[in-house]
């Protein structure tokens, strides 16, 4: 829908385009003008054409934060708690020739609603699409925790599969048709029935990011002949399971998941994101060579689990209770869980709900807090059987408290080497778990080190910002987790820099800085190219410390990072070193004081060279390397 007016906190009223949040600005700069509080949103449209008799009008939002009250000719049509999910409204019988809708956003403090204590911004507005839909009277639910009214779950049997669809409906008399196709747009199934089986010889497996083939399933609903209503969902089959041992099953073959963590804003715009926003997302978690992608700290768009379906990406999906548990709040945990997994329950790259996030920071009623994790396991289980539970501990949470055993598998956020000096505490940690429980699923939820790419060192350390630091913390982490292979999974946190408004760090406030690539996606930092040397197999090399131009000192170790097992460094043209080694590669290079000196790493391979450049000066590097004290305090937002 266009044509919309937006009145703010200061009464002044503006036009807007949808998506839209009004903390675009308030909430990425840590200033104390960050607003949660109503606002107005108001658009004026004609009477949509549709046939009265056959059809009827639907309005469905696909995400606003984080309560809507809507209102269509001055009369009310529907409320909804709950900021990250799709809910709909018919809105038929309101209509006239000229209708004024209404929205009130409300984001504000509350004692009911989750997300309220968090690492991140909780943007206010209507920041995803609006749709104004013409459907038939005779439909497939569309009022049902805004699911799809189709539901597709595939069992694997030899080389066959039964693929069971149950659909509901709004028309009486009417029958269900179903055909199942492949992605050649091939009949390969068809049966009918509200709750139907039906196989699938030779079954083509969804198969992760090497092969993630989707087929489609089509509901029709038929009445005297007519289809009057039909939905389209694409399914993947595949099968999963978790080892305590070994770790991440998929298709019968252990399938070892090193990924990263998404927030979904972005500098400049928020959480306002758009289709390409969601695609350079995407392009960027593949470069890097990520086979899964845990979807923080909420329900995010459709359009990112149909890329994550596409690409072949495993996902842990999860509601926004974190941090802290509101004791009014446990039907919106109930009803935030119940769209997460009707919404999504069709999405082959989901294999885990989660439950909770650090819901041990600051939690007063403890024996209500584990009632409502452990109603919320059960929720999970009985809506969908067929995946697991998860939730991510926070890091004083010790592996002994019960909130730790009560989901399926487990996974902690622990930044052991950043928050907390001693990288080798990492592995004490894991060797203690694994040893006190070596039948619980472990793995590594949120894990990462803050890295400013304007900030450098030639002795970085804990808590200096440096994009060296961030990068040494790194390498240590992938070292680390090649050592025990029952890790269930590692999630970086976080691919991307996000807006944390209460956090004023690394000289730049209302930013968490741990991301791999920065908040405006243009800036990749050498800890990406860290991880795309140990994830991808397309040669590549990198130079580190590249804007780590000005150096104080007449001789510098300069690190390169490659997926190939050989390297050649050239300094001004000539060679210098050639060095075998596993991905970090270490040379001592001597500089020309007053001079600039240009560094290349050269690669060969079957299709030739691969080569990258940097500058390098004996010179006295600037202040601006350093982070300031008034910005060194490392307060984090508990």
């Amino acid at each position: 829908m266009e044509n919309w007016l937006f009145t703010g906190r200061d009464g002044i009223q503006t036009p807007v385009s949808l998506p839209h949040t009004w903390n675009a600005a308030d909430g990425q700069d840590g200033g104390n003008d960050y607003y949660r509080g109503t606002c107005l949103y108001e658009t004026v449209f004609p009477k949509p054409e549709f046939d009265a008799q056959t059809q009827c009008v639907y309005l469905e939002f696909q995400g606003v934060n984080a309560s809507a009250s809507v209102e269509c000719n001055g009369s009310h049509v529907i409320s909804h708690d709950g900021g990250y999910s799709t809910f709909r409204a018919d809105i038929t019988s309101f209509l006239q020739d000229e209708n004024r809708l209404s929205v009130k956003a409300d984001n504000s403090v509350s004692d009911s609603i989750y997300p309220q204590k968090a690492d991140f911004t909780f943007y206010g507005g209507i920041y995803r699409d609006v749709l104004l839909r013409i459907i038939p009277k005779d439909h497939f639910e569309m009022d049902y925790y805004g699911a799809q009214g189709i539901k597709v779950t595939p069992q694997v049997k030899g080389k066959n599969a039964q693929i069971r669809v149950e659909s509901w409906h709004k028309a009486e008399g009417a029958k269900v048709s179903i055909s199942l196709y492949d992605a050649g747009r091939n009949c390969v199934a068809q049966g009918s029935g509200t709750d139907v089986t039906l196989e699938i010889k030779d079954v083509h497996l969804w198969n992760g990011r090497r092969d993630p083939y989707l087929y489609t399933a089509k509901a029709e609903l038929v009445k005297d002949g007519t289809v009057l209503d039909e939905v389209c969902v694409p399914f993947g089959v595949r099968t999963f399971r978790v080892d305590p041992r070994k770790g991440f099953y998929l298709n019968g073959r252990r399938y070892p998941l090193h990924g990263v963590s998404r927030h979904q804003d972005r500098k400049g715009i928020g959480n306002a994101l758009l289709k390409e926003h969601h695609d350079e997302d995407m392009k960027l978690i593949r470069e890097i060579g990520a086979n899964t992608v845990r979807l923080a700290h909420y329900q995010h768009d459709q359009y990112f689990y149909d890329l994550c379906d596409r690409y072949g990406m495993i996902v842990w999906a999860e509601i926004p209770y974190i941090s802290e548990h509101l004791p009014g709040g446990r039907q919106d945990t109930v009803n935030q869980m119940k769209e997460l997994i009707f919404q999504n329950y069709n999405h082959p790259c989901i294999v885990t709900w989660g439950v909770s996030n650090e819901i041990t920071i600051s939690t007063k009623d403890r024996q209500d807090m584990l009632d409502n994790h452990r109603m919320l396991n059960d929720l999970c289980h009985s809506l969908d059987p067929t995946r697991v539970t998860t939730l991510a501990c926070y890091a004083m949470c010790n592996p002994f408290s019960k909130v730790v055993h009560i989901t399926d598998i487990v996974s902690y956020n622990l930044y052991l080497g950043w928050y907390v000096p001693g990288l080798f505490l990492n592995d004490v940690f894991f060797r203690l778990f694994h040893a006190r429980y070596p039948k619980r699923c472990i793995g590594y939820s949120e894990y990462g080190a803050e890295g400013m790419p304007n900030l450098h060192s030639e002795k970085p350390r804990r808590g200096d910002h440096t994009e060296e630091y961030q990068a040494l913390y790194h390498e240590y982490m992938l070292k680390c987790f090649a050592k025990y292979p029952f890790i269930w999974a590692t999630h970086v946190w976080n691919m991307f820099d996000f807006a944390a408004d209460a956090r004023d760090q690394g000289g730049e406030p209302g930013m968490n800085h741990k991301g791999l690539v920065t908040f405006d996606r243009k800036t990749k930092k050498d800890s990406f190219y860290l991880y795309q040397a140990y994830w991808t197999h397309r040669p590549m090399v990198h130079i580190c410390s590249k804007r780590f131009q000005e150096r104080g000192t007449g001789q510098i170790q300069v690190k390169v990072y490659s997926n190939q097992p050989e390297v050649s460094l050239y300094r001004n043209g000539k060679l210098l070193e050639k060095q075998r080694a596993q991905k970090v590669f270490v040379f001592s290079v001597n500089l020309e004081k007053g001079a600039e000196t240009k560094i290349e790493a050269v690669v060969d391979t079957k299709k030739g060279k691969i080569k990258d450049q940097a500058l390098f000066q004996w010179k006295e590097h600037p202040k601006s390397y350093k982070l300031e004290k008034k910005r060194s305090k490392s307060a984090n937002w508990v």
